[in-house]
């Protein structure tokens, strides 16, 4: 009877077991499709989650056996708004919600608490904000990633103290407050395997207790506040494969036993303060890559790092070891990466790391390495950075070195190198980067150089070559610098130079160069330096140099006649001129008065004569529209005057100007105001000449309601503010000061300064004229969305230009100007769109140490309360340190590369509550999607991935950290080499000369990390 009751009994069962799963579908659909409304309705991902459909066949989510969703895996799609907590957590079987890197906002909600059956959660690398809510409830928790997101507030640690079954907890890349101590309750989950807390705002030391964690694989406690020694307890961590400690203040040694950790593979606590030797380091013999560099180690190399037949990297450069490096290093695996430059090393380059033909990169700046180069590194054709500079290395450079296909820079200054150089270097066509100076290299410099397109610099200063400069230089388009004085170069300098149409820099000094100065130099519209001294170069200087906008002129030393063009003859330029007996000009000390006989034939005493005549009649007309202009004028002018009554002037210019100082402050009325700013306003002055300036009127502060020049922004278009002392009062000598030095500047990128027109009540000062307005307008305020000009390639040049006038105010003068308010706004366009740094009211000069908030020119204590900077530009150190160096404009140049790449403002409402493009970049850099995001749409497609390069080069920028920030003499250089892809004919290396954002994840050994140098 039972038996024939079975099939039956089976028939009811499984129609149960299926109208039970209809039901719980049915819910589940119900709450998936809520999760759709809250994530998908912006995006397409979640498209086909359809009404109807099965939840268990829905893209992303998982069922059990009993078809219940037991897991959603939205990972890197593409989602938007809140993550709804209340609706997901009614899913009784839920027990994995993967949402990283999703582009989900918002905060957490305390409703997550009802996930009691959640065993992994990531929700990493988002835009998620606010604090975290009490995760007790999560019992359950296996693994636990909110990595990467804006979180602040303090973590619940003590939750974690519920969480026995924990073993992954990453927390690393948040902003949360500062923690006082390292947080005991991590130490007591004993089955973690990964802690990722890099950049939590840990601030204490590294406990004992963390010889606890015993089965930990992966720790990372960098980018911290953590100081004192690493604790010995550490080397009971015998699973640990990868440890990463760096950026803290860590001190002592390597602790004993630490050599312990066999299974070690990654190992990184560079930028720290240990000291001692690397005795630890021989036994971790599975190391794949070591990065130890700007401590203080001292002692020898192991010698067992040459056989680890896993290492690829080897980072340890700013330290002090000495010694030599292992003569098998890097021959037994796929090498990639050596930095030991700023050592005591000595003995020869280990000649196998590029056996394996992997090696991209040997970095060995300043040691004292002996010897030759090997020749098994001609070989190396996937080499892109070769640098052995400052070092005594001696004999020929192997051919093949020259012509390395792959190569980007090629360092070999300050040894002792001989021989020539060789004509195959024609072949490197990836070289943007030539050192060679202060050896002693000899022969022609060869023609087939030009070959080499994409160079960009070239230094072979102080060498003993011979023969001509090659006329087939003027091949040389994107070549910025030229460097070939002190050599025994002769014959004439080649016309074709004026060919190079990007030089800033040329300089042949200290040759045998004879012949007239080409006047095609004079189309060189980018140069910004020219030295010729010390040579044999006879005739004239030619008058196309004096449209050149120069900072530096020397033609001292030279066999030079006739007058000096009037634009060159102004006092900075007067040590320039010296040692040319036939050489005259007027209004520079250093030369005679010219006088009708100063010329070396009658045609030119003719020619002088005419011109004079010229100019006479020039000037009488010039007087007699004056005249009638003031007089059409008159009554404008006397109800002008009472602005400025009872002001007496005194004019101090800086450049040969044709204006007199009545015609600027008759100029400056309410029709001609163009711009206001935080201490004055501009005015746009139309010259009788036809030259247009533009004029900043500063009153003095008890004087402000002379006038309506008070406004309440930001700078606008040009100036320099005038700070006010504790008591109210301008400080008119620190203005004085501050005008002096600002004067002396002379850049192609720098805004340039006429002269200063100033009274006991105000001052004026008198800048050339930008007729394109300001980047920020280009970028932000163009009508219709257009970018008037603002192509891919102009804001590329932008972007240099700005950089090279930054490199120079930091880098070119004898004492760094921080400028202190860089932003778009202050980057003003001229008429062909070449940029110009404007508004150095807020600029200071270092005096062997970072300024303070304002700190005086004139180390006078009365000007200290000056907000330095525009919000949104503003380096985070700024609000707690109140104090500013050179990385400070770094970083709000950094800002400003953003801006160009994303043609987003640095302060927008869609980032989130005080939130910043710069989080919202690094919020969307975790995937090579979202970084394509980010670039502006009106960028074309051809040129998205060099934008992609500028917009890397940004993000090192600002670095929450100074110290991983690079210089602008190095952000010159990586900009440099983004735009030399355009002209090389094979692709640029893939980071294009940045390091890769850092994401938290398992490193790659063969990938620099971006903190490392930019050499």
């Amino acid at each position: 009877m039972f038996p024939s009751l079975l099939p039956l009994l089976l028939l009811f069962l499984c129609s149960y077991g299926g109208t039970a799963g209809q039901k719980t579908d049915a819910d589940e659909l119900a709450i998936l499709l809520d999760v759709k409304a809250a994530l998908g309705s912006a995006t397409t991902a979640l498209d086909s989650w359809l009404p109807g459909g099965n939840p268990c066949s829905f893209p992303g989510v998982l069922c059990d056996a009993r078809g219940s969703v037991s897991e959603i895996d939205l990972s890197h799609r593409r989602l938007s708004g809140t993550i709804p907590f209340k609706s997901l957590c009614r899913l009784s079987s839920l027990v994995r919600l993967w949402l990283g890197d999703t582009g989900v906002s918002g905060e957490v909600s305390a409703e997550l608490g009802a996930c009691t059956g959640m065993r992994f959660l990531d929700l990493a690398y988002n835009s998620l904000s606010g604090e975290i809510p009490d995760l007790s409830p999560l019992q359950n928790l296996r693994v636990l990633n909110l990595s990467g997101n804006g979180f602040t507030g303090s973590f619940p640690w003590a939750s974690l103290a519920r969480m026995p079954e924990l073993y992954s907890l990453y927390l690393g890349d948040n902003p949360f407050n500062q923690t006082a101590g390292f947080p005991e309750e991590v130490l007591g989950r004993t089955k973690l395997q990964w802690l990722y807390l890099t950049n939590c705002s840990i601030h204490g030391v590294i406990p004992p207790g963390i010889g606890k964690l015993t089965g930990l694989v992966n720790l990372e406690l960098a980018d911290n506040q953590l100081y004192g020694k690493i604790p010995p307890e550490i080397s009971r961590l015998t699973s640990l494969w990868q440890l990463e400690l760096y950026n803290n203040s860590l001190t002592g040694e390597l602790p004993r036993g630490f050599g312990g950790l066999a299974n070690l593979t990654f190992f990184d606590a560079s930028t720290n303060n240990l000291v001692g030797n690397l005795s630890e380091i021989r036994f971790l013999t599975k190391l794949a890559s070591l990065q130890l560099f700007e401590n203080d180690f001292s002692g020898e190399v192991p010698a067992e790092l040459g056989e680890f037949r896993d290492l690829v990297n080897l980072s340890l450069y700013t330290n002090r070891l000495s010694g030599s490096l292992p003569a098998a290093l890097g021959s037994w695996a796929e090498f990639n990466f050596i930095d030991v430059s700023t050592n005591l090393l000595t003995g020869p380059i280990p000649p196998d790391m590029c056996k394996r033909g992997t090696m991209k990169k040997l970095l060995m700046l300043e040691n004292q390495f002996t010897g030759e180069i090997p020749a098994t590194y001609a070989n190396c054709t996937s080499l892109e950075r070769f640098r052995v500079s400052n070092n005594s290395l001696s004999g020929e450079v192997p051919a093949g070195i020259w012509s390395l296909p792959n190569v980007n820079i090629i360092d070999l200054k300050s040894n002792q190198f001989s021989g020539s150089i060789g004509a195959s270097i024609g072949k490197a066509k990836g070289l943007s980067q030539l050192f060679i100076s202060h050896n002693q290299f000899s022969g022609e410099l060869p023609a087939e150089i030009a070959g080499a397109s994409s160079l960009v610099s070239v230094d072979a200063s102080y060498n003993q070559l011979s023969g001509e400069v090659p006329a087939s230089i003027g091949d040389l388009k994107a070549l910025v610098s030229l460097y070939l004085q002190g050599n025994r170069l002769g014959g004439e300098i080649p016309d074709s130079l004026g060919s190079c149409s990007s030089l800033t820099q040329v300089n042949l000094a200290e040759n045998s160069l004879s012949g007239r100065i080409p006047a095609s130099l004079g189309r060189l519209s980018n140069l910004n330096s020219l030295n010729l001294s010390t040579n044999d170069l006879s005739g004239n200087i030619p008058g196309s140099l004096g449209s050149l906008k120069l900072s530096f002129l020397d033609v001292s030393g030279n066999l030079l006649t006739g007058a000096v063009p009037p634009a060159l003859a102004i006092e900075a330029f007067s040590n320039g001129f010296v040692g040319n007996p036939g050489l005259c000009g007027y209004g520079v000390r250093s030369l005679r008065s010219c006088s009708p006989y100063s010329s070396p034939s009658s045609r030119d005493r003719l020619r002088t004569v005419v011109t004079c005549l010229l100019v006479a009649a020039a000037v009488a007309f010039a007087i007699f529209g004056y005249f009638v202009y003031m007089k059409r004028r008159r009554a404008e002018k006397e109800s002008h005057r009472g602005l400025f009554s009872g002001d007496s002037w005194d004019m101090k210019s800086f450049r040969v100007v044709s204006f007199e100082e009545q015609e600027i402050i008759n100029a400056v009325r309410q029709e001609n105001l163009i711009g206001k700013g935080g201490s004055g306003s501009v005015y746009r002055v139309d010259l009788v000449g036809g030259k247009t300036v533009a004029v900043k009127h500063i009153w003095n502060y008890l004087n402000a309601n002379k006038g309506d020049d008070s406004g309440g922004g930001a700078a606008a278009m040009l100036g320099g503010r005038r700070r006010r002392s504790r008591e109210g009062l301008t400080t008119s000598r620190e203005f004085e000061a501050e005008v002096t030095t600002l004067s002396a500047i002379r850049h192609v990128n720098v805004v340039k300064l006429f002269c200063s027109i100033t009274s006991e009540d105000s001052s004026l000062l008198v800048y050339e004229f930008m007729p394109n307005g300001s980047l920020w307008d280009r970028l932000h305020t163009c009508e219709g969305g257009k970018l008037g000009g603002l192509d891919w390639d102009t804001r590329y040049e932008v972007a240099l230009g700005a950089a090279r006038g930054l490199e120079y105010l930091h880098h070119g003068l004898q004492r760094p100007i921080i400028h202190r308010d860089v932003k778009s706004s202050n980057i003003l366009l001229d008429e062909s769109f070449k940029p110009c740094i404007a508004d150095f009211g807020l600029a200071k000069i270092l005096h062997g140490q970072a300024a303070t908030a304002a700190p005086s020119l004139t180390s006078d204590a009365s000007s200290t309360h000056v907000v330095a900077g525009t919000h949104g530009y503003i380096a985070p150190e700024y609000a707690y340190t109140l104090k500013v160096n050179e990385k400070s404009d770094v970083y709000s140049f950094g800002v400003v590369l953003l801006e160009l790449v994303t043609g987003r403002r640095p302060i927008e409402p869609d980032y989130g509550d005080n939130k910043d493009i710069v989080y919202w970049v690094y919020s969307n850099m975790t995937c090579m999607e979202g970084v394509m995001e980010l670039v502006d749409k009106r960028i074309p497609a051809w040129a998205r991935e060099e934008a992609m390069k500028v917009l890397r080069v940004g993000v090192l920028c600002t670095m929450r950290l100074p110290t991983l920030r690079p210089s602008m003499r190095a952000v010159v250089q990586m900009l440099e080499e983004v735009g030399q892809d355009r002209l090389a004919p094979a692709p640029a290396p893939a980071d294009g000369g940045v390091r890769d954002y850092k994401e938290g994840k398992e490193p790659d050994p063969k990938q620099e990390k971006q903190r490392a140098t930019p050499q």
